[in-house]
């Protein structure tokens, strides 16, 4: 991977930004009982973190979508050092809109060192900082807010399920080797309402959105160079969570998910359950990648379509993380033909393979 960094992000990274695993903590994550409000906060030793909302709103028959993400890491090199100044861990920040109407999405993105005040991470509860954005819990309510360039998000979020665990119990298996793990729960059917700007225009809108949370110590597997993944809302009260990832040739290498109905009863997806095949294909003029926007996913759930509401929904994040992705609203659609819900879809590693 060769990604144009900005100068920040150079200085940020030096000594390597990629996923391992940090001297002396085990290689396979041990299964564990999830607590919260704890466990919706920071896990700084763990390398690496994200906390995801994405979520399909309204406003007077107008339709948008969506994401806001943070992510931290921990840079394993800069551990020992005393200094203050000292990149232990950095925090990023995605976030981005989908207009459907005007079939335009935009984007934006931060990155910073922890400490002085502009970027921290609560261990205690969900509180995060990143300068003038910010993600917070406060018992079932969630507050998201940022102001980027040519857009804004101003959304409370609130709980009307019990929390998805995924996996095991929230231990989720990402490869053929124990260690290729992480703790992930999810908050689907959230009940989002607020404000979104877009090029100087307000909106006030409500809808449904999703929470993942998620860290580890490793993911990826030999071979992986990114991955596919769905989490949708249906409008009945159930959420499919759906992933795959995939070698160079596009294998699965690992596949999993769940599906919780509106009754509450949830089926985690053994490996090799889950199938995504592509039915069609949008270029990038930007990048030149090739990314599947219409997909039928297999699962033990349904046959199910999935298809991006707008093909240009890709994220250049070349200057944050570093990655170039696609990730946008999408549609789901059962094996009937009829549209069940929506949710978001993410690729990586289709413009280049995915380092973490």
């Amino acid at each position: 991977m060769t990604p144009r960094f900005s100068q920040l992000r150079r200085d940020l990274l030096m000594g390597g930004f990629c996923l391992a695993v940090q001297g002396g903590v085990a290689n396979a994550l041990p299964p564990k009982t999830l607590a919260f409000p704890r466990d919706r906060g920071s896990h700084p030793d763990f390398k690496t973190e994200w906390w995801y909302i994405t979520g399909h709103v309204l406003s007077a028959g107008r339709e948008f979508g969506f994401q806001v993400t943070f992510f931290r890491s921990r840079i394993d090199n800069t551990q020992g050092m005393a200094s203050n100044f000292a990149a232990r861990q950095l925090l990023f920040a995605h976030a981005a809109i989908t207009d459907v109407s005007a079939k335009k999405n935009w984007h934006d993105q931060r990155i910073a060192r922890t400490g002085f005040g502009v970027a921290t991470s609560s261990e205690l509860d969900m509180n995060i900082k990143l300068r003038d954005w910010s993600l917070k819990a406060d018992g079932k309510r969630y507050a998201a807010e940022l102001a980027a360039t040519d857009f804004g998000i101003t959304l409370q979020l609130i709980e009307t399920q019990s929390v998805l665990l995924q996996g095991k119990n929230g231990l989720s298996r990402k490869g053929p080797e124990d260690k290729q793990a992480s703790y992930y729960y999810s908050q689907p059917q959230l009940q989002a309402a607020g404000r979104l700007r877009v090029q100087g225009q307000s909106f006030d809108v409500q809808g449904p959105a999703w929470l993942d949370h998620e860290w580890s110590q490793e993911i990826l597997a030999p071979g992986v160079v990114g991955w596919d993944w769905i989490g949708m809302n249906l409008d009945d009260g159930s959420a499919l969570t759906a992933f795959r990832l995939r070698d160079a040739n596009g294998n699965a290498v690992w596949d999993g998910g769940s599906f919780r109905s509106a009754k509450q009863s949830t089926y985690v997806f053994s490996r090799g359950e889950v199938i995504f095949r592509t039915t069609r294909f949008w270029k990038s003029p930007l990048t030149q990648a090739s990314y599947p926007v219409e997909w039928i996913v297999r699962t033990p759930a349904d046959f199910y379509t999935v298809k991006a509401v707008i093909d240009n929904q890709e994220l250049d994040s070349r200057q944050s993380t570093g990655a170039i992705y696609w990730e946008g609203l999408s549609e789901l659609i059962d094996s009937n033909g009829k549209p069940v819900g929506k949710g978001y879809l993410e690729m990586t590693g289709y413009a280049q393979p995915l380092r973490m």
